[in-house]
């Protein structure tokens, strides 16, 4: 069995550390939820005579603005916000009873919280009609494992949302570290200072394995600046996005070697600062007709009720 390539407690304590600070901090993590929440548009479309959603899950929820958008929008729906750390949740919650809405009416539904792992749903089968999940996905190694979890708690035909960050996101900065790292030839390996992500056909793929059905992908690339490489680190820390591989460096990175860093990446200094790239991929997919098998590395996975199993009795 390989290793794993993140270090989940590191990821939760990154999280939990950033809760106060997340959401002046995370400029293009609100952009891009905001563009993912417009294509929520698509199931008002009469042309589909689809019915409201009666369970919505906002998976990485964060400080829960998404999911406080999501009940807004259907306010009869169970909506359910489930993220890994739970200072994460109490942010999401104390967000809740600030809205609007809620002040002028306390009976007003409100999101429920919930502390778990993308990787482990705590949701019975084919209870979720739509799947939201909003820059979490890039934090797991796993893809086909939790596409098949999607698939086991969403309804049929049920609706997956998500975005996540592509391989070229931040490629500046592990350039840069690489630069400052000893070399191969010194005897010891780089220790990694930046995520890999998986890249737009990887997820695609990964859908399919999964049986998902008609997904569409988009990819973006934009780019924020900054005046110096300490401040995009003090950004990345505030967000939570900190080296969370398990084969990362476990003490602290030098004076030397950062500064080293910043040296190599003055090399990208363009007209507005430091340039950091970010990579974004976005899906839609459809989940499949009841009875359909769930998919586990592309191959079938039933399940029969012990009721619909005939027992011989001797005698």
């Amino acid at each position: 069995m390989s290793a794993p390539l993140f270090d989940a407690r590191q990821v939760r304590r990154a999280f939990s550390r950033s809760a106060a600070s997340y959401d002046a901090a995370a400029r293009l993590q609100h952009a891009v939820e905001a563009r993912l929440l417009e294509s929520l548009d698509y199931l008002d479309d009469p042309v589909l005579k689809r019915e409201a959603p009666q369970r919505v899950l906002d998976l990485g929820c964060g400080t829960g603005r998404a999911s406080i958008a999501m009940q807004k929008r259907w306010p009869k729906a169970e909506l359910v916000s489930l993220d890994l750390a739970w200072p994460m949740l109490r942010q999401a919650r104390e967000a809740a009873k600030r809205s609007a809405g809620w002040l002028s009416n306390p009976f007003a539904r409100r999101p429920a919280q919930v502390c778990a792992d993308a990787r482990a749903l705590p949701l019975a089968e084919n209870s979720v009609d739509v799947l939201f999940s909003n820059l979490c996905l890039q934090w797991v190694e796993d893809l086909d494992a939790v596409f098949a979890g999607f698939r086991r708690v969403l309804k049929p035909r049920g609706l997956l949302l998500l975005s996540t960050f592509g391989p070229d996101t931040l490629w500046e900065l592990r350039e840069a570290f690489a630069r400052a790292d000893p070399s191969p030839g010194s005897g010891q390996a780089p220790p990694p200072h930046v995520s890999p992500f998986a890249d737009i056909a990887g997820v695609g793929d990964a859908l399919v394995r999964a049986g998902f059905h008609q997904p569409v992908l988009e990819r973006e690339v934009e780019a924020t600046a900054y005046p110096d490489l300490a401040a995009l680190m003090r950004e990345l820390r505030a967000i939570g996005a900190t080296n969370a591989l398990a084969a990362r460096r476990h003490t602290l990175t030098g004076r030397a070697r950062f500064a080293a860093a910043a040296d190599a990446y003055e090399a990208h200094r363009g007209a507005h600062g430091l340039p950091a790239t970010w990579e974004i991929i976005t899906a839609m997919a459809w989940a499949p007709e009841a009875g359909t098998p769930i998919r586990e590395g592309g191959i079938d996975v039933t399940a029969v009720p012990l009721s619909r199993i005939p027992i011989r009795r001797r005698g």
